[in-house]
C-alpha cells in the first residue's frame, strides 16, 4: 500500500505533493536506489551517533519507544525514525526529542527530492534519506531506527555498524513482499519473515531477539552466524519475568527489579525486556538502572492500546458507555490482533469498530478479536484502499457477533450510542487510528 500523508503547512504539502508524484507509488524493496540517493547527499547514514535499529512484525515500535525513553532519561538526546505516522508526516522523524517542525522539513524534503528526480526512489526511501540527513547534521547523542518493511532489504539496513540491532515478536505481514520467492532463502513461512528480519545484523553488532518457534529460531542463528553477529536470545542470554509489582529482568550481568511499563497490554513487557536487553548489550552509551526504569515508566506510543481521552469523538457515547473505556489500537494482522486480545482478560470490550486495509487478512484479525454476542461495526479506511465494511461485517457475523456497517466511526458511535454496550474497542489499521486521534483532538507530539 501507498503511504499518504497531508499537511496544514502549505511548504510541507508542496514537497509531499512531490513526493507523491515522483515514486512508484506502492512499496518497493532493495538497496540500490537508496544507496545510491544517500550518496548523492554525501553518505550523512555513515556520520550518525550510535544507531538502536529495531526490526519485527509487531512490537518494534513500543519497542523503540522505550529504547528512545530510557536514553533520554539517561540524559542523552535521541534522534528517532518510525514509520507510520498517524496524523502528520512529522511524527516520522524526531530530532533531539522533538518533532520536526514545519519551517525544518519542507526545505529538507525538497534537498532530498531534488536529488531524487531520476532514481524512482520510494516514499519510504526519500523519507528514510530525509532522517538521515537530518540526523548527520544536528547534534544529538543516539539515534533509534525502526525499519520499514522486512529488513534485509528494507531501506534503513544501509546503516554501516549500529551499537545495537534487535528483533521484537514476529508473525506474518506484508506476504506479498516478505514471501515472495526468491533463490536462497527459506520456503517455510515463519522461517522466512525470521530471515528477512534478522538481516539487520550487522558483524560484530549484537543482536538481541525475543524466543521463537524453532522455524524461525534457526532461521535467525543461521543469518546472525553468517553475518558474525553475536545472538543474545530470550531465555539463553536474558530473562524477564513479571512479579506482581513489575518485572525481573536477568542477563550475564546482573538481575535488576523494574517497574511495569506504563504502554498496556500483556505483550508490551517483552517489548520493555528487549529494549532494556539492548541497552544492556551495547557499550556505546552506558544506561544505568534506574533510567531503565524511568524509560518502562514514561514511555509513550499513541494507538497501541491506548484509552482515548475525553475528545469529541469520544462525547457522542454517553458517560456509562465510557466508564470503562474508549480504547484505540493499530492492530493490522493477525498476531497483533491476538496481543490486544490478551489485553482484556475479563473486561473484554462490548463493541468493536473495525476498518482494515484490502492486503490485510481480515478474518486473522477478527478472529482474535471478535467474541460472540459482541456488536460489531465495520467502517471504511479513509484515503485507502480497504475491505468492503459490509465484507467484514458478515465475517463478524459468522463469528456471532451482532454486525453492522456504518461509513465513518463517527457514525458507528453514534449507533453504538442506542445499543446496550459499556465499552468500545477501534481497531484493525493505523491509519484509522490516526484519523480517530485527529478526530477526538489527541495529536502525536
Amino acid at each position: 500500500m501507498p503511504d499518504h500523508a497531508i499537511s496544514t503547512s502549505p511548504a510541507v504539502q508542496a514537497q509531499l505533493d512531490r513526493l507523491f508524484a515522483h515514486g512508484p507509488g506502492t512499496d518497493t524493496l532493495g538497496l540500490d536506489r537508496i544507496t545510491r540517493l544517500l550518496a548523492r547527499l554525501g553518505d550523512p547514514h555513515r556520520a550518525l551517533p550510535p544507531v538502536f535499529h529495531v526490526a519485527g512484525t509487531n512490537g518494534k515500535g513500543s519497542t523503540c519507544a522505550f529504547l528512545r525513553a530510557a536514553l533520554e532519561a539517561a540524559g542523552y538526546r535521541v534522534h528517532a525514525y518510525t514509520s507510520p505516522h498517524l496524523v502528520r508526516f512529522n511524527e516520522r522523524i524526531r530530532i533531539a526529542g522533538m518533532l520536526i517542525d514545519d519551517d525544518a522539513l519542507a526545505p529538507l524534503l525538497a534537498e532530498v527530492l531534488d536529488q531524487a528526480d531520476d532514481l524512482n526512489a520510494s516514499f519510504f526511501e526519500v523519507t528514510t534519506a530525509a532522517a538521515f540527513l537530518a540526523f548527520a547534521r544536528i547534534p544529538a547523542d543516539a539515534c533509534v531506527v525502526e525499519v520499514g518493511l522486512g529488513g534485509r532489504l528494507d531501506a534503513t539496513n544501509v546503516l554501516p555498524a549500529p551499537a545495537v540491532c534487535g528483533i521484537a515478536a514476529l508473525g506474518i505481514d506484508h506476504e506479498a513482499f516478505l514471501l515472495a520467492p526468491e533463490a536462497g532463502v527459506p520456503i517455510d513461512p515463519a522461517a522466512r519473515i525470521a530471515f528477512e528480519k534478522a538481516g539487520i545484523a550487522s558483524r560484530g553488532v549484537p543482536l538481541v531477539t525475543l524466543a521463537y518457534p524453532p522455524a524461525a529460531a534457526e532461521a535467525v542463528r543461521a543469518v546472525a552466524a553468517a553475518r558474525g553477529a553475536p545472538l543474545l536470545i530470550r531465555g539463553k542470554a536474558w530473562e524477564v519475568t513479571e512479579t506482581e509489582g513489575g518485572l525481573r529482568f536477568r542477563d550475564g550481568k546482573d538481575e535488576l527489579v523494574l517497574p511495569r511499563p506504563a504502554l498496556a497490554g500483556p505483550h508490551q513487557p517483552d517489548n520493555a525486556a528487549l529494549a532494556v536487553a539492548m541497552l544492556r548489550s551495547q557499550g556505546a552509551l552506558p544506561v544505568g538502572p534506574d533510567a531503565l526504569a524511568q524509560g518502562l515508566r514514561s514511555a509513550r506510543w499513541p494507538a497501541r492500546m491506548q484509552r482515548l481521552g475525553d475528545g469529541a469523538l469520544v462525547r457522542r457515547l454517553p458517560p456509562a458507555q465510557r466508564r470503562r473505556g474508549a480504547w484505540l489500537d493499530g492492530a493490522h494482522n493477525p498476531s497483533a490482533a491476538a496481543a490486544i486480545a490478551g489485553s482484556w482478560a475479563d473486561n473484554a470490550p462490548t463493541a468493536l469498530i473495525v476498518g482494515l486495509l484490502a492486503n490485510k487478512d481480515a478474518a486473522g484479525v477478527l478472529r482474535a478479536l471478535v467474541t460472540p454476542g459482541m456488536r460489531v461495526v465495520a467502517v471504511p479506511v479513509p484515503g485507502h484502499t480497504h475491505h468492503a465494511p459490509a465484507a467484514l461485517a458478515a465475517l463478524a457475523a459468522d463469528l456471532g457477533a451482532l454486525a453492522a456497517t456504518s461509513g465513518d466511526v463517527a457514525a458507528a458511535l453514534d449507533w453504538l450510542a442506542k445499543t446496550p454496550i459499556e465499552s468500545v474497542l477501534i481497531a484493525g489499521s493505523l491509519y484509522l487510528a490516526g484519523d480517530v486521534l485527529r478526530l477526538n483532538d489527541e495529536l502525536p507530539d
